[in-house]
């Protein structure tokens, strides 16, 4: 199907027919149609269906589809989920565009539900017509005030705005809008539900060429097409778009949670935040950080050409030494910077403060501007006009009535003028006047500092982000085909026993992968021969397609500095292998040199991800991954920038650039290893599930690197496999 298709006519269709149409109060068909015809501005042709009625509410009934005398633009479908197939096949037939399913009992609603979704599948697929849903709340275009949805509260949550909302659950979708109380402006709500057609991709890629939408925010359960999920979000940063993304199912209960809901693939949750940051795809931990990440975003789009954008320096005005205190507890937490401010902006904070409030960042004004109302546009102003400061905060920790609500109008007019955004933190359970001035004017008030300081973080995150982010460079991602699928079933079956080290080795180094050299002995004279010729000290390993940890069945021996050592290694290795493994096939063993001692040790590894596909994990080998998770993650292939970054965001790079007068390792030689191994996976994706390079031997700069260990999971090609 086409991926890139226009949206247009199902957001503001030109007519629309609603199947299900009904009187009966409280009914999903009642109130459908109360939500278009007394609280929408749908000024297209609306068409009813109803077999056992001959008119509603002025609008004359049709018995079928087929009686229509025009086809629509799009249907929404509120009838039982047993006459669902029926109505889109008719509406398939009768040419219209898109349908909007809103009935449930489908994918959710188990294995004959399932079979429903797939018929329903295969009648998009046959005939071009689109389908959103089902089980959905259905669409909701404020914007153009339309509302195609069974919601109550749809004339509630009608305050428009540039923020572009998909979601797949409807609940969770609802309260994001009911935001709205706080300012939050919403123009387009899509809750796509099962997707057994339409995804939340689509909606996304939509949101990013739409002229009404500045900022994309996405709630998902999961992502069932990962090829199209990266698509839309690649297309979304070109036109630059930010999204800012929640992501539920991350712990194993969500995971199940998640999956009953929209029968959706979850996916790893370590590979979706490693796929949201490589795309600049902000992802937050709740709805309130949804919601205030995607407003400060609206109010201002960092501006990667302006240092003070970066470098995200705020200053803090407040009132209270508390509050003061404690904001800047929350700056200093979550490393954002405080500004230290220009000598002019100094000057006009001490000429209009008294001379007892604090002046350098933060300010705390003290109850003075409690006395002279204008205290506060003067000296806020100036805090705004500072050169060094990207926004400032303003935490207000009580309700003073319409002394609050006069600071509020202060503020506003102070706003207006001003050239960074100003984030009012309300604090208090009483939401006096001076909240709403603030909403009101589009200066939605943040709940804590907290999360205020949250949002600017991950606001500033992202302007480093956009520094960085080299638009023609974004490379295309691997197709992986759906889960259950025939090709990934048999690449499953392929993979089931690990290819020996020996072929892995071969294989890899034929690649320009950097291996030691080694061969494999059959009997203790060609182990002899074998280390005459690569020289001591040599290491000793059992081949044996029954072993994947060899360490484990004391399968390995390091350090062999002559014959004499070598052949004591060859005894024991076989006695303690056919003790811990006596039904294991030896085939031998693998002789290969040592690297230089003083090498750091680092771990490469590939995965393959049922949703993305390929993901490359980087990080130092030992109890830096074992005890601290201490790994870079990418979504592979790998630009440069890519695999430098990788190397440098793990906590420990102090070992690699050389911590305590240590000497820094060779960078460039662990970059292009990074890189290597992103075009061997690529030119190679249908037949690796899995690599583990570990440990690779890092040397100091100009040493290079070394793949001691290699395990690969997948099929040879045919050279290799003899």
């Amino acid at each position: 199907m086409n991926h890139t298709l226009d949206l247009s006519l199902l957001v503001d269709p030109r007519s629309v027919v609603v199947v299900g149409a009904s009187e009966r109060p409280a009914s999903i068909g009642e109130r459908v149609l109360t939500n278009l015809l007394d609280h929408s501005d749908f000024r297209g042709n609306l068409y009813l269906v109803n077999a056992t009625r001959t008119e509603i509410r002025g609008h004359k009934c049709y018995e079928r589809v087929a009686a229509l005398p025009e086809t629509p633009d799009l249907a929404v479908v509120a009838v039982p989920a047993g006459a669902v197939l029926g109505v889109i096949e008719e509406c398939a037939s009768r040419g219209v565009r898109f349908a909007i399913i809103l009935s449930s009992g489908f994918g959710e609603a188990g294995e004959e539900g399932h079979r429903m979704q797939e018929a329903m599948k295969r009648i998009a697929e046959r005939s071009g017509m689109r389908i959103y849903g089902p089980n959905c709340p259905g669409l909701c275009n404020v914007n153009k005030r339309l509302g195609f949805t069974f919601s109550p509260a749809f004339k509630d949550d009608l305050n428009s705005g540039p923020v572009g909302l998909v979601t797949q659950g409807g609940g969770l979708g609802r309260s994001i809008m009911q935001a709205m109380r706080r300012g939050f402006g919403v123009g387009l709500w899509a809750s796509t539900g099962n997707e057994v057609d339409l995804q939340v991709s689509d909606f996304i890629r939509y949101m990013a060429d739409a002229e009404d939408i500045r900022v994309i925010v996405a709630l998902l359960e999961g992502i069932k097409d990962g090829p199209r999920f990266l698509d839309a979000i690649r297309h979304a940063a070109r036109k630059g778009k930010p999204i800012v993304a929640l992501k539920v199912g991350k712990s194993e209960y969500g995971m199940k949670a998640a999956q009953s809901h929209t029968a959706s693939i979850t996916g790893s949750a370590e590979v979706n935040s490693t796929v949201f940051r490589q795309f600049g795809v902000i992802e937050v931990d709740d709805l309130d950080e949804l919601v205030d990440t995607a407003w400060l975003l609206v109010r201002k789009i960092p501006d990667p050409a302006s240092q003070v954008d970066l470098q995200n320096e705020i200053g803090i005005y407040c009132s209270s030494g508390g509050t003061t205190a404690l904001t800047a507890d929350m700056v200093g937490a979550q490393g954002v910077r405080l500004a230290d401010f220009a000598p002019e902006t100094l000057a006009v904070l001490r000429e209009h403060l008294p001379s007892y409030a604090a002046t350098a960042n933060p300010i705390d004004t003290t109850t003075a501007v409690l006395a002279d109302p204008t205290i506060v546009e003067k000296t806020m102003a100036a805090v705004c006009r500072d050169p060094g400061v990207s926004m400032v905060l303003l935490p207000m920790a009580l309700d003073y009535g319409s002394v609050t609500e006069r600071t509020a109008r202060d503020v506003v007019r102070v706003q207006a003028e001003s050239p960074v955004p100003i984030v009012p933190i309300w604090m208090s359970d009483s939401l006096g006047g001076g909240f709403s001035v603030f909403s009101q004017a589009g200066m939605m008030p943040m709940r804590s500092a907290g999360k205020a300081v949250k949002a600017i973080h991950r606001w500033g995150e992202y302007a480093r982000w956009k520094r960085d982010f080299e638009p023609d460079r974004l490379p295309l991602r691997l197709r992986t085909p759906a889960i259950g699928s025939g090709a990934q079933m048999e690449r499953a079956s392929q993979s089931a026993s690990p290819i020996s080290e020996p072929q892995a080795k071969a294989w890899l180094a034929a690649a320009g992968v950097p291996v030691p050299r080694c061969e494999v002995a059959r009997d203790v004279d060609e182990a002899l021969d074998i280390a005459s010729r690569i020289g001591y000290p040599v290491v000793a390993k059992v081949v044996s397609p029954d072993i994947q940890h060899k360490s484990d069945v004391g399968g390995v021996s390091v350090g062999i500095r002559d014959d004499e050592s070598l052949r004591n290694a060859w005894r024991s290795i076989h006695a303690s292998v056919s003790k811990a493994m006596p039904e294991a096939e030896i085939e031998g063993l693998l002789i290969e040199g040592m690297a230089k001692e003083g090498g750091v040790e680092v771990l490469v590894g590939v995965s393959r991800d049922p949703v993305f596909g390929h993901v490359l994990t980087f990080g130092l080998g030992g109890i830096y991954v074992e005890l601290f998770k201490d790994v870079a993650r990418r979504l592979l292939p790998l630009t440069p920038n890519d695999a430098l970054a990788m190397i440098r965001e793990i906590r420990s790079f102090p070992v690699l650039d050389g911590a305590r007068g240590r000497p820094s390792r060779d960078l460039e030689a662990l970059q292009g290893l990074l890189l290597k191994m992103s075009d061997f996976v690529s030119e190679n994706a249908d037949r690796i599930e899995e690599i583990d390079l570990n440990p690779v031997w890092v040397g100091e700069q100009g040493q290079g690197v070394i793949a001691l260990d290699a395990l690969i999971a997948g099929s040879l090609p045919g050279d290799f496999a003899r």
